[in-house]
């Protein structure tokens, strides 16, 4: 998400402010530095990085600093860090051009809606395309400060997310990656009068783009996971079989302190019809340790789900406390040696299960979107369900779908070579 706000702030410079990119910084007109607040280790380094960009920088040459730590921090930025030009928040992005013209621009609003703003174009793959299908979120998980940087959901147009798409493929993207906080609760708020129609919908009516061959997204939440949903999920063939599923907890008790809306159960329930349905789909979870009042038991709910489910890959944190958020002042807050040593022994198991996964990749045939160059001649792209897949070659590959016969399977990496 913040990957494609970037793209969208660099579109809006480059085509009406005629600003172009440099990888040199001492070149720099402007520094953008574009931020994440869900957990705090971002928000500290923030500072030192405006530090040392102030010290580089040439004369005259303008700090913006934008995203979820903007609109969370606000003008205090101004306080901490005076070279600071302009703040834009997550959700003010469309005002990067007003704000590089004056002078200690705060825009911070998390009500200002751009749902219905139609951003210029830039894409730093031309083989894939990041697309926003809402902005904000419901939720208010009590762990979690996004609701208060992104603010309330707003679901943007269908005609808008469509255009967007076709535009992309029409310019020779493959795979289109749709992006929002819940990505399955689509369709429930306009910010205007506009078509109607849930996810499963929307997923059906961008898969008849023509060339477009591929659909990704991120993040859907269990609670949205209904039938439909799995059953369109796992028949259409321009879905990608990958699927991630934020667990957070494998606790019912934790689920509920953290607001989640489902227990254990219905999460298994979920994740184990999906395995039923759709056999060769991958699927990939963030979990949360020693959140507030997590006792043993708590854990081994979240071990067990891991056991069961056998994730082709996790996300897992020890928990973090946010401002703003209910969980920052629960009583029972987990020490950090404890929160450390179930943070290990969940990730040293998990390791154990893709070393199980990994080797029965062997001898499979995938179809690949080469999308990289690597090093000493190789190119690597993902398969339908998600795997990294390395293969000799050079980048007159990329951007092509091949079939790869898979030899050797390490655990991050499929080696192969193209049938």
């Amino acid at each position: 998400m913040n990957v494609r706000d970037s793209e969208h702030m660099i579109a809006e410079l480059t085509q009406k402010e005629n600003y172009s990119l440099t990888q040199d910084i001492k070149d720099a007109d402007l520094i953008l530095i574009n931020t994440c607040s869900v957990r705090e280790k971002p928000v500290h380094k923030l500072f030192s990085e405006v530090g040392a960009f102030d010290k580089v920088k040439k004369a005259g040459a303008k700090i913006g600093v934008c995203g979820c730590t903007a609109s969370h921090l606000g003008k205090e930025i101004f306080k901490r860090a005076p070279s600071v030009d302009f703040v834009l928040g997550a959700r003010n992005i469309s005002k990067i051009t007003k704000a590089i013209h004056t002078p200690k621009f705060l825009g911070v609003d998390i009500d200002y809606d751009e749902s219905d703003f139609a951003f210029a174009d830039f894409r730093n793959s031309l083989y894939k395309t990041y697309i926003n299908i809402s902005i904000g979120c419901d939720k208010h998980c009590t762990y979690c400060i996004v609701p208060h940087t992104r603010g309330d959901e707003i679901s943007i147009p269908f005609s808008i997310i469509f255009n967007e798409a076709k535009k992309a493929v029409e310019k020779g993207a493959k795979e289109i990656f749709l992006l929002g906080q819940n990505v399955n609760n689509y369709g429930k708020r306009f910010s205007n009068s506009h078509e109607k129609m849930d996810f499963s919908d929307l997923l059906e009516r961008l898969s008849e783009i023509e060339g477009l061959e591929r659909i990704r997204f991120t993040s859907p939440h269990p609670l949205h996971m209904d039938d439909k949903f799995l059953d369109v999920f796992s028949k259409n063939p321009k879905i990608c079989k990958s699927m991630h599923m934020p667990l957070q907890s494998g606790s019912s008790e934790i689920l509920k302190a953290m607001k989640r809306g489902y227990t254990k159960e219905w999460y298994l329930d979920r994740a184990l019809k999906l395995r039923s349905l759709c056999p060769k789909v991958s699927i990939s979870t963030d979990i949360i340790v020693a959140f507030p009042g997590e006792n043993e038991k708590d854990f081994e709910d979240t071990m067990d789900v891991i056991e069961k489910v056998r994730f082709e890959q996790i996300f897992s944190f020890k928990y973090s406390k946010r401002p703003l958020t209910k969980a920052a002042t629960m009583p029972n807050q987990i020490p950090d040696d404890i929160a450390s040593l179930r943070l290990t022994y969940l990730q040293e198991r998990h390791t154990q299960i893709l070393d199980e996964i990994m080797p029965k990749q062997e001898g499979k045939e995938f179809e690949v979107l080469f999308e990289e160059l690597r090093a000493d001649g190789a190119v690597a792209g993902r398969t339908d369900n998600n795997f990294l897949v390395q293969v000799k070659g050079s980048e007159e590959l990329l951007g092509k779908i091949c079939k790869v016969k898979i030899a050797n399977a390490k655990r991050m990496v499929l080696y192969g070579e193209i049938i």
